[in-house]
């Protein structure tokens, strides 16, 4: 049987964090299959990324259908081994919890805590039978800290954070980490263009916060990053 080439394969990778996640891999000559809804998005990054050695595979898919995400995967695993699974794709609101329509919510919490238990039940029987793997979760201080106008995207996100710590114990023994990167306020397209003109300033970079997770990542030994938080230098907004 040929030897399949290793993947990383990230989730709303289109813009943001995701897209910072993307070109850091790739610019370190890791293969990236990158998710969004999209496909436009997915088109400009490749243009973007694509040269030389330097490649990038796009699977458009929505997280939220599980359908998708199956379809994405059995593409995808037909070339490549997905050696990490980043789960960055999210999805918020800025409301208070009375504000909060029932679609939103639905909205908020299938994107952010359903689809990444979706792609990670994907990716996990081949991880398990190759007894490797990498799952990283974007987390966020929402998960820990009480913010106003962020009830549904704690849930979501506190959710995962506690699914992430039990999984890992169970997939120990099989040689597979599970990392959750708790980053706060960071520049990005979730924020309104209000926020990231008052507070633009204080948020953390995608790169530099690229750049970290790729370092954490790239760690082939005993040793495992279990939980990084990291914050802007002057605290929560």
């Amino acid at each position: 049987m040929t030897e399949k080439n290793s993947i990383v394969w990230i989730t709303g990778a289109s813009s943001g964090i995701g897209k910072a996640i993307a070109c850091e891999f790739v610019n370190n000559n890791i293969q990236v299959a990158a998710s969004a809804r999209s496909r436009e998005s997915l088109e400009r990054l490749k243009k973007e990324l694509d040269k030389g050695e330097k490649d990038i595979e796009l699977f458009p898919m929505d997280v939220r259908l599980k359908e998708e995400v199956i379809g994405a995967y059995q593409k995808l695993s037909k070339e490549y081994e997905v050696d990490c699974l980043i789960n960055n794709a999210g999805s918020t609101s800025f409301k208070l919890a009375e504000e909060n329509t029932l679609e939103e919510i639905d909205e908020i919490v299938t994107t952010n805590l359903l689809g990444s238990l979706y792609t990670i039940k994907a990716v996990l029987p081949q991880m398990i039978e190759r007894k490797k793997g990498t799952i990283i979760n974007i987390i966020s201080v929402a998960a820990e800290t009480v913010l106003k106008k962020s009830s549904v995207y704690a849930a979501s996100k506190a959710g995962l954070l506690a699914y992430a710590k039990a999984l890992r114990e169970e997939v120990r023994e099989h040689n597979i980490r599970v990392i959750n990167i708790i980053p706060g306020a960071t520049r990005s397209p979730i924020w309104p263009n209000f926020a990231l003109e008052k507070y633009g300033d204080r948020m953390m970079s995608p790169a530099e916060l690229a750049g970290l997770i790729h370092h954490v990542y790239n760690i082939k030994s005993n040793l495992v990053t279990e939980e990084i938080t990291i914050r802007p230098i002057k605290g929560d907004l």
